[in-house]
């Protein structure tokens, strides 16, 4: 529509008053025709109060393409890997084995010269941002949100944690090896001078010993194998063998038989530790959810407060060009100024509510952008994100609630940890069940030993004279020379020969007698049961609460959305019979303006609408738990179980 005819429309009837001349009206009308020649020369549009084009005030790019119309890379990208294995933990095995210790020795003591990159903050980083603006659809958005958010990455640590306690879990089978050695040398004063040769009285023993210690996994006993070997030197006349050496080689068994005793008991706290593994990756899977739900929510709320905007710019271009004819209109003497300051006062109004939705879309935007966290320049502000996405009413959605309640209790996460945590708490009864038994422990040892060194001929006191067999210095009648002449490897060879041994078989018995503590145990077992199974079904009636008010807010929505949307075609229609009216002088500028604000307030629900539409498809999603497999995200449970260390399988 033209200004001119615009202005022919609001054009009202003069009345000159009494005593005005034929000629003042001819020069009042040759002032009014040169105005609409000037103005129809200028031709400026009047904007109606309706949706305008799809189109940005705000200058972003708005669609898939960027501002030199480049498609977005990120177009086709894969769906994110969010499934966490056991071996992804061993990433953080670096330098924790044998071969590092020489490295970690030289940099104990070097912490605080090791300064993690978040804590150096420097002004040019603070003052970095990425400038460009990447157009993105939700599914892309939601892509590299998990890829790139650290809370999202965060919460993937949680399984990693829970894969360590596991193996944890499994060290108590770890067999432990000990090795010991030493050197004791005492030189005392000689109590008689038939001790050693001067007043002092000389030994040295040098030991090395070693011994492995292992928990079985299959009988919870203690498997102990033990090699010890010692050396003495010394100048006492009474030693016969001198140097000598002594080794011996023992193992030991202590088995529970009771308490504590079972083909699975010893398992039991991997068998936890795998529990809350589990869960913890339930946990993960239940915030990643959340976390796809916030990123939607902040999306579509880009979107709604964009297409607020526009709506209030619209609002703002209309009454902006009403005061301006409004003011020609009074100087030409056919409006009331009382028109002109309406008019005004409504331009004012609709400036003011244009800064608040310019305000909100910002907000949105910068809460989106931190979302998605796209910073391939790894500047302080990440790079800004442009919904690509409208929303579209005409997708077809299913409401069945019989099936949203099957998918809620087959798919939701949160329901899948607690039933973990019951079988938790099930494992908790059984250990503490046990604990009820008598302690009833076998303890088994057999032991080999030997002796050699270099022999020495000493006194027979007193034996038959068929028993001297060597002649030594002190001995010069003769004496005792014992048959263990021999280095160290004879010994090992004498010590195999199984001709020296001990052996111990032993059965300890305890039993409280009112065994209260075990039992108080037991019972707070039995309770934290019952009070996980009741949190489980709270949970259940929970899930069922929000499926129902899910598909409720949904169905809703459905019909809120068409009603709005003719809501706005009837106010639009409206305004535009008003707007006749107005041309012909039937209506006020006040009558105007009330048809105006209805029509951008059905605009402005009308976007509202579409936008909770899509907020209502994606919380119904979310409370089945089918929001991951909905964004063709794969999400599958690694079995903790499956993986067993070598030392854990006897």
């Amino acid at each position: 529509m033209s200004l001119l005819s615009m202005l022919e429309g609001i054009e009202r009837p003069l009345v000159p008053a009494a005593g005005k001349t034929l000629a003042s009206l001819r020069r009042r009308m040759a002032m009014i025709t040169m105005i609409l020649l000037t103005l129809l020369w200028v031709q400026p549009a009047i904007v109606q109060c309706q949706s305008a084009p799809r189109s940005n005030p705000t200058g972003v790019p708005s669609g898939p393409a960027s501002a030199n119309g480049a498609v977005s890379t990120m177009a086709l990208q894969n769906p994110p890997n969010v499934s966490v294995k056991p071996s992804d933990a061993d990433s953080f095995h670096v330098d924790d084995t044998a071969l590092a210790i020489p490295r970690v020795l030289m940099h104990q003591w070097s912490m605080a010269e090791q300064i993690a990159p978040e804590a150096v903050v420097s002004e040019p980083y603070l003052h970095s941002a990425d400038l460009e603006t990447m157009p993105l659809t939700l599914k892309e958005a939601i892509y590299l949100a998990i890829e790139n958010n650290p809370n999202v990455k965060a919460s993937q640590l949680d399984p990693l944690a829970g894969t360590e306690a596991v193996r944890m879990a499994y060290g108590a089978f770890d067999p432990d090896f000990i090795a010991t050695a030493d050197l004791i040398k005492s030189v005392v004063p000689a109590q008689s001078p038939l001790v050693a040769r001067n007043d002092r009285l000389s030994t040295k023993n040098y030991d090395w010993n070693f011994g492995l210690n292992k928990v079985l996994a299959s009988t919870n006993g203690t498997l102990s194998l033990l090699f010890d070997n010692d050396h003495l030197v010394t100048n006492n006349f009474f030693v016969t063998i001198n140097p000598s050496y002594t080794s011996s080689l023992t193992m030991a068994l202590v088995q529970p038989l009771l308490r504590n005793f079972g083909m699975s008991f010893a398992t039991l706290n991997v068998r936890l530790a795998q529990s809350g593994q589990v869960q913890s990756q339930w946990d993960y899977a239940q915030n990643l959810q959340n976390f796809i739900r916030q990123v939607a929510n902040d999306y579509w709320n880009v979107v709604l407060t964009e297409e607020n905007l526009r709506v209030a710019d619209a609002a703002l271009k209309f009454n902006q060009d009403l005061v301006r004819q409004n003011s020609i209109s009074v100087k030409v003497g056919m409006l009331a100024p009382i028109e002109l300051q309406e008019a005004r006062s409504a331009a004012a109004t609709s400036e003011a509510n244009t800064y608040s939705a310019e305000a909100a879309f910002k907000t949105a935007r910068e809460v989106l952008r931190e979302d998605v966290m796209v910073n391939p320049n790894r500047t302080f502000l990440p790079r800004r994100i442009v919904p690509a996405d409208r929303p579209n009413p005409a997708e077809p959605v299913e409401v069945e609630e019989e099936r949203s309640l099957e998918l809620s209790v087959a798919y939701r996460p949160a329901l899948a940890a607690m039933r973990e945590a019951v079988r938790t708490s099930e494992y908790q009864i059984e250990f503490q069940r046990n604990q009820l038994l008598p302690s009833l422990n076998f303890i088994g040892q057999f032991g080999v030993n030997a002796l050699g060194g270099n022999t020495l001929c000493g006194p027979a006191f007193g034996l038959p004279a068929s028993s001297l067999n060597c002649v030594g210095p002190f001995e010069p009648t003769g004496g005792i020379a014992l048959p263990f002449n021999g280095n160290y490897a004879t010994v090992l060879n004498r010590m195999f020969g199984t001709r020296f041994y001990n052996y111990v078989a032993q059965l300890t018995f305890e039993m409280p007698l009112d065994n209260a503590p075990i039992r108080a145990t037991l019972a707070q077992a039995k309770i934290a049961y019952s009070q996980t199974r009741m949190q489980y079904r709270n949970e259940l009636s929970r899930v069922v609460v929000e499926v129902e008010n899910s598909l409720a807010n949904l169905t809703g929505a459905i019909r809120r959305e068409r009603a709005t949307r003719a809501a706005t075609e009837y106010a639009r229609q409206s305004l535009h019979d008003e707007n006749v009216r107005f041309r012909v002088g039937m209506a006020t500028t006040h009558d105007l303006l009330q048809y105006q604000n209805a029509l951008v307030t059905a605009e402005g629900q009308e976007v509202q609408a579409e936008v909770d539409l899509e907020n209502a498809k994606i919380a119904l999603r979310h409370s089945d738990g089918t929001l991951l497999q909905s964004f063709q995200i794969h999400f599958q449970i690694s079995n903790p179980r499956e993986s067993k260390p070598w030392y854990a399988l006897f």
